[in-house]
């Protein structure tokens, strides 16, 4: 049993609420923080609320994810994504304790036709992607036996994500367009969460030197948005629901304010290798988490799962449209 918390910032992202949550089931004491409490734009505070809570360790899922956005906001994306998880790491370097930062696959820029691996160099196409690359550099800078995790096309059950996207699209539209030329790797925050605290876990018990580095952690198989699409709409027919025309289009076809990687696959063998983490198939998590949001119970007298409109109804719309922007951190 861990005596000393382990403080996750960006409590209020689906990937922080599966750590907070995860960490609770696992009997892990953990304190998850949101802007509120802990503001990366504010150095002064996060030494001081770091300080009291004395963790025993720092997980950074907090992040600035707005890919559209970003273009015209580039100042706020590098002073969350690069200062302040320089500044969450030189906190928890100081005080000698573990840091694990978590990135993204948009650090790169898609011409390569294998999955990328962390000796890849990076090369991002937009300005989300470039200030969490120089986030990567500021924490390695400030903490040298960090762990930076990269994932990537992060969804889950709660929060801002496309399988959500998809579900409200599916009440609300007889044809979804969705682009088929982005190819990448779909992973469950759930799934992530489980990933980073065993990281974090290893990190504690074992020399910190191990756990240093870059390393990739994503859903198991590949697809591209339209191939995730169409997952999805087969998972809301086998629970019948009846889904709506799905149409492939191509990236030129739906320009957006940032530029996308077409191949954003990440390699995750190093981390099993250290690890022993391999995340499942990302169908198979897919179909966990739409157990989640449509459910396995009998459909009503209109076909439709009970509740799933409901769960589903109140989402805003993705900064471009049906196609997917971010790993919603």
């Amino acid at each position: 049993m861990i005596e000393q918390p382990i403080l996750i910032a960006g409590r209020s992202g689906q990937l922080g609420s599966c750590l907070h949550d995860l960490a609770a089931l696992s009997g892990v004491s953990a304190v998850a923080l949101g802007r509120e409490e802990l503001d990366l734009e504010v150095r002064e505070g996060v030494d001081r609320t770091i300080a009291s809570i004395a963790p025993c360790m720092i997980i950074n899922a907090a992040a600035y994810t707005a890919v559209d956005q970003a273009e015209s906001e580039a100042g706020k994306a590098f002073s969350i994504n690069r200062d302040g998880a320089a500044a969450l790491a030189d906190v928890a370097w100081q005080r000698n304790i573990p840091f694990v930062h978590v990135s993204t696959d948009y650090v790169f820029d898609g011409a390569k036709r294998e999955a990328y691996d962390e000796a890849d160099v990076p090369a991002p196409l937009n300005t989300y992607g470039a200030s969490k690359l120089a986030g990567e550099a500021a924490v390695l800078a400030a903490h040298p036996l960090a762990t930076v995790v990269r994932s990537s096309w992060i969804y889950s059950s709660t929060g801002t994500n496309f399988v959500r996207t998809m579900l409200r699209l599916a009440e609300t539209h007889p044809m979804v367009r969705v682009v088929c030329d982005q190819h990448g790797s779909p992973t469950s925050a759930a799934e992530l969460a489980a990933a980073l605290l065993k990281i974090a876990k290893r990190s504690l018990a074992d020399d910190r030197r191990i756990a240093a580095g870059i390393f990739h952690v994503a859903g198991q198989g590949t697809t591209s948005w339209h191939g995730f699409a169409e997952a999805i709409f087969d998972g809301l027919s086998r629970r019948g629901v009846r889904p709506p025309a799905l149409e492939a289009i191509t990236t030129e076809q739906y320009p957006c304010a940032a530029r996308r990687p077409l191949n954003s696959r990440l390699d995750s063998s190093k981390a099993e290798r250290v690890f022993g983490i391999r995340l499942p198939a990302w169908r198979h998590s897919l179909e966990s988490c739409l157990d989640q949001l449509v459910g396995k119970g009998d459909t009503d007298a209109e076909g439709n799962r009970p509740g799933w409109r409901q769960r589903n109804s109140a989402l805003p719309d993705h900064a471009c449209g049906q196609q997917a922007v971010a790993a919603h951190l």
